[in-house]
């Protein structure tokens, strides 16, 4: 397996394991619903959605340290972007992980009056905050990843031009749906939101799989031949050159 395919192959699988979080809209249901602070409901299955979310900021940063080494080559501002805007993304994911965490640390199951009242508004702001948290971690982060990466893609053609169209059409439809949701006017989860975030979605989903099944594409690029041309040896000083004593 040739460095190229290698590297399009772990990019590939990267970007495919950021989809394992999906479950999580319904395993963090118990803990996001009313009262589960003071109540017994079982936690179990928001742990285990923490767990998915770490992984998905794991791998969301993984695709842009694999792909970095290659797309710089197009434009190493737009490939650095890229780096920062997967950095921050997951970093806000791991705060929303760490708020859910808190949730279920501090769950008193059987408390009453003045005690249970505090522990709901405490487990309240914590799901707010999760909530605001994924809106601009999961829902606005992604509009920039598409951005940079799809023009990164895009003008390369390292894959075929229609995957990096779709994060290009999708990306002001995402920022359209997240600028509406922190207005109110919809709700993170309608199908409003869900019919906008679409194009985004097939771009991230179709990236991966081609990366896997094709790797880049076979298509001449100055970005390939550059990657596969074996490294220049180094030129030997002139003595002219070297530092006298």
């Amino acid at each position: 397996m040739s460095p190229t395919r290698r590297t399009a192959l772990v990019a590939g699988v990267f970007y495919l394991i950021t989809f394992v979080s999906i479950p999580t809209i319904t395993l963090y249901g118990p803990v996001k619903g009313e009262g589960f602070i003071i109540g017994s409901a079982s936690a179990t299955g928001a742990l285990w959605g923490c767990v998915l979310e770490v992984i998905v900021a794991l791998a969301g940063i993984g695709t842009a340290v694999t792909l970095f080494p290659v797309v710089k080559r197009q434009n190493e501002a737009m490939a650095l972007g890229f780096v920062a805007t997967r950095t921050v993304e997951a970093a806000m994911i791991l705060a929303g992980v760490a708020s859910l965490l808190s949730l279920i640390s501090l769950r008193q199951a059987g408390a009453s009056g003045a005690d249970a009242a505090a522990l709901n508004t405490t487990g309240a702001a914590l799901v707010v905050f999760y909530n605001k948290v994924f809106l601009v971690s999961q829902s606005l982060m992604p509009v920039l990843n598409a951005l940079l990466l799809g023009t990164l893609m895009y003008r390369s053609g390292l894959v075929p031009r229609i995957i990096p169209l779709f994060g290009l059409v999708g990306a002001p439809l995402q920022l359209t749906a997240v600028i509406l949701t922190m207005f109110g006017v919809i709700d993170r989860t309608s199908t409003a939101t869900g019919i906008l975030v679409i194009p985004d979605f097939i771009w991230e989903l179709s990236l991966g799989i081609y990366l896997v099944v094709k790797g880049f594409k076979a298509a001449p690029s100055r970005i390939r031949c550059a990657l596969s041309a074996p490294p220049s040896p180094p030129t030997a000083a002139s003595p002219s050159s070297r530092t006298r004593p």
